[in-house]
């Protein structure tokens, strides 16, 4: 099938959702991704807007191994979340867990989804347009424009130079990708020893186009406690809108 046909084809349409980190920079024992925002964990608003998607189909969520369990009966079971066909366990890096739930698919889907589980303020409409733009053109990534000027420094802490704002955008999730585009990333990725920050990433070294969708400031990564501190500001200002 051409690049041109995959638009109007149907799709299966899958999503993994990586979770698997112990999230050291926001510290205390629990994984990050279960930490509290608006007394739900942090995974289920993930989960929630991806179960709403009604082009994605399967979602397959990547944990620690010692999480699966609370995983199932706290996040899963407990909220509903309908499409979540197995837990499996991650691996050391990034990359490895979202390579163990890829191979995870039973069915060969056509399009993977790639969403991180602590980015929970992902809107629908941005999922369902990355979802479009991958089938249209085989590989699309949310990312936002620089608004800030930037500078690259040598090992001796002095500017180098200043790079062009207007082609530097910074990179978000969901990641969307022909299912056989990833699988090959990831196999080139292990034979090679390669590491790669974003899924994005490997497919651009195997010469694949990776289309931008705009993402929104809002989609942001939880990594430190004042990430969840702007995430309860967000829902608040939310939830006095709606009553209003």
């Amino acid at each position: 099938m051409t690049i041109a046909n995959l638009e109007q084809a149907p799709h299966h349409v899958v999503a993994v959702v990586p979770a698997a980190g112990r999230g050291v920079r926001m510290g205390g024992a629990t994984p990050k991704q279960f930490l509290s925002l608006g007394g739900i964990p942090l995974l289920v608003y993930s989960l929630q807007t991806l179960d709403a998607v009604e082009s994605i189909s399967e979602i397959i969520v990547v944990i620690p191994e010692a999480d699966r369990q609370y995983c199932q009966e706290a996040v899963v079971d407990r909220f509903d979340i309908q499409k979540v066909t197995h837990i499996v366990p991650g691996g050391r890096r990034r990359q490895d867990s979202v390579r163990n739930g890829v191979l995870a698919f039973q069915n060969q889907p056509d399009f993977v989804v790639v969403h991180d589980g602590v980015r929970p303020f992902v809107s629908r409409e941005i999922v369902e347009q990355a979802v479009k733009s991958a089938c249209m053109h085989g590989a699309s990534l949310v990312a936002i424009p620089m608004k800030d000027t930037v500078k690259r420094v040598n090992e001796h802490g002095v500017v180098a130079e200043t790079l062009p704002r207007e082609q530097l955008w910074l990179a978000q999730t969901p990641q969307v990708f022909r299912y056989s585009w990833l699988v090959e990333a990831h196999k080139m990725a292990e034979e090679k020893n390669i590491d790669a920050t974003d899924d994005a990433g490997l497919i651009e070294q195997l010469g694949y186009p990776v289309t931008i969708v705009q993402g929104s400031s809002l989609n942001m990564k939880m990594t430190r406690p004042e990430d969840l501190a702007l995430g309860e500001s967000i829902l608040l200002s939310r939830t006095t809108q709606e009553s209003q």
